[in-house]
This record gives structure tokens, sequence and C-alpha cells, in this order.
């Protein structure tokens, strides 16, 4: 089963995943952060590290997702948007210069590989990625490239899920 939560930030989409996920017994956590040298970044990962149960494998990384999986009955992959992000830094020209084709194009394919290896392996998925579209349209023409993308990843996302959370508040409501 594939299960999509998305939800604004601080909305308790990780801890709703964290919880379905942690109803099975091998679990593999997959984490697109990367700390590099910002510390309120780091502080946010060793956050997240203890939540998790010590006994879930963990794999850090936004590239090779499908490979992530082992024989794990379940995966969860924290967050699209991070991944997102990475790519949009990665591969940007310097400027304003956005090839949305490509990058958009690239995480796309990751994500799509990621879903075909956890219904192949029989491992239920749960996807963490960020709703953007309810706020105001960003000023700077990078920002904007980077909603729009993450808007047209998430409704792929949400296509090919069998459910779908939004949290709101900590409430996750399922709307398929």
């Amino acid at each position: 089963m594939i299960t999509l939560i998305t939800g604004g930030a601080r909305s308790g989409k990780s801890a709703y995943a964290e919880l379905r996920a942690g109803q099975h017994e091998n679990v593999v956590y997959i984490a697109t952060a990367q700390a590099a040298d910002d510390a309120e970044m780091i502080r946010r990962i060793e956050a997240h590290k203890k939540r998790r149960p010590a006994s879930w494998r963990t794999v850090e990384r936004d590239y090779d997702l499908a490979e992530a999986i082992h024989e794990e009955d379940a995966a969860l992959l924290d967050c699209v948007t991070v991944m997102l992000s990475n790519y949009l830094w990665k591969y940007s020209a310097e400027g304003e210069d956005v090839d949305e084709e490509k990058i958009e194009g690239l995480c796309m394919e990751e994500l799509s590989d990621l879903i075909a290896a956890a219904r192949r392996k029989d491992c239920d998925l749960f996807i963490v990625t960020n709703e953007v579209g309810s706020g105001i349209v960003p000023m700077h023409p990078v920002s904007r490239a980077f909603r729009d993308m993450q808007g047209r990843i998430n409704q792929r996302l949400a296509q090919a899920a069998d459910e779908v959370y939004a949290c709101i508040s900590g409430i996750p409501v399922k709307i398929k």
C-alpha cells in the first residue's frame, strides 16, 4: 500500500507517518534532509531521530531511493519537499533560471522508482510531503518555480497513492 501524507509546516504529518509506519515490525526510514553546516537543520534532524524507534534502519539520501528498500515491511520517505529543494539547489543554474522540467523530472523519476520497488517488494510505503499551494503567490521566480513543481509532484503522487491524508493542526484527515 502506498500512503501519501501531506500538510503544512508543523501540521503533524511526519509524526502521523511515523505512527503508521510504527505499526510494522521492520521499517526503513528514508531521510532526505541534509544538515551540512546548518545548526538549525542539525537540531531538526536530531529531533526526528529521537522520535523514531532505534530498531528502524535509516538511509539518508535523495537519490537511488528504490535501493533503500531491502526486506522491510514498511518504508517511510520524509520528505519530498526537502528532496525537491535539494534537487533545485543542485540542478538549477545561478540566478533565476530554473529548468523546471529537468528538476521535476529527476525528482519524479526517483519517486516513481521508489513506488514501483515498494509495490514489487510488497512493502507499505509512507510518503511525507508539504502542501505548499495554500499560501500567497511567492514574489521570487525561483520560489514560484519551486511551489509549482511541488504542487505538480504532489498531484502525481496523490494519483499513484492508494491512500492520501492531509494533516491539519495534528489531525490526519483521509482524503483518498
